[in-house]
């Protein structure tokens, strides 16, 4: 089974978990990293995910791809909190991050630069508008190689 189709699966288990306790299912994984083949669930809620939160989905989801038993190869499942500076991905995590610092990596430079850092004003499909120095620049997606939120502690 491909890669993908193993996490569609995972897709349609894990989703009435997570909308029951009204998290955000923020991505699934699936992929090996050196022998072992990971699954992980990424998973979040307004204020942040627990420790308890990713128990309470790993127990019940574990239960569900036991019986469902979409994967051929051992693995390692984790649910886990996509972290504070994760990558933008949704249109929630570009909502949650309008006004706030962003830095983007492009594939190719853009007036010399690879990496821009600005304040996120919006976006569409196709588009994210960020301030820099006082200035509106439109970049366009299909060039962002990364987009994540500039995190300071």
């Amino acid at each position: 089974m491909t890669k993908r189709r193993i996490e569609d699966i995972v897709y349609e288990l894990a989703r009435p978990i997570i909308d029951r306790k009204n998290f955000e299912l923020v991505e699934i994984e699936y992929k090996k990293e050196g022998q072992d083949w990971f699954l992980r669930v990424y998973i979040d809620k307004e204020g942040g995910i627990t420790i308890d939160d990713c128990q309470s989905v790993s127990e019940e989801l574990s239960d569900l791809l036991d019986e469902a038993d979409p994967i051929e190869q051992s693995y390692i499942f984790e649910v886990s909190s996509p972290g504070i500076d994760r990558p933008l991905k949704t249109d929630r995590d570009y909502r949650k991050n309008i006004g706030k610092p962003i830095e983007i990596k492009l594939f190719s430079p853009m007036n010399g630069k690879k990496v821009i850092e600005g304040i996120l004003k919006g976006h569409t499909e196709a588009v994210v508008e960020i301030e820099v120095d006082g200035k509106p620049i439109d970049v366009e997606k299909s060039s962002i190689a990364l987009i994540k939120p500039i995190v300071k502690f």
